[in-house]
């Protein structure tokens, strides 16, 4: 199992979407193929950026060759996948969440005024943190959403995966 520090940068396919955001918000440098790409587009990809390639699909993984690292997960579901690579890869749930855009995968800065203008009236009360992604805009703050996607984060940390 690696450290958490030796963890590389990730590349989901696009059967993973799921699971990279998961993986983005729990802190981990993941991009994201997009559902029309082509394995080799995939592949290419991986090689150039130096990721690793999360992928269920038995045939991309083969294609691979020298130079992709390949996790192939064999199990459908998010816990059960995410514990798998858990397995894998000794992924770290906890390791810096809420840190990355999970649309893009932009790290996040501390919002400004202006982008806190975004967020609705109701939540700008709530005492932070709030975040924006230089990339795209979006806006974060610590509403119930995210703390449900803390709370599966710290089950999944903790090694409970039943959903």
């Amino acid at each position: 199992m690696a450290a958490p520090g030796d963890i590389p940068a990730l590349f989901c396919d696009a059967m993973l979407a799921n699971l990279a955001h998961w993986l983005r918000a729990a802190g981990y440098d993941t991009g994201l193929a997009s559902v029309s790409a082509m394995d080799r587009a995939v592949l290419d990809a991986c090689h150039a950026q130096s990721r690793l390639l999360v992928t269920r699909d038995r045939h991309l993984a083969a294609h691979a060759g020298r130079g992709i690292r390949v996790a192939l997960l064999t199990v459908d579901g998010l816990d059960a996948q995410a514990r798998e690579l858990t397995m894998a890869l000794g992924i770290d749930w906890g390791r810096a969440p809420f840190t990355r855009c999970l649309l893009d995968n932009t790290p996040l800065h501390e919002a400004t005024p202006d982008e806190r203008a975004q967020i609705p009236p109701l939540a700008r009360s709530l005492s932070g943190p709030f975040q924006a992604c230089p990339a795209c805009g979006r806006v974060y703050w610590p509403g119930s959403h995210m703390r449900r996607m803390r709370a599966r984060l710290e089950r999944w940390r903790a090694g409970s995966w039943a959903e």
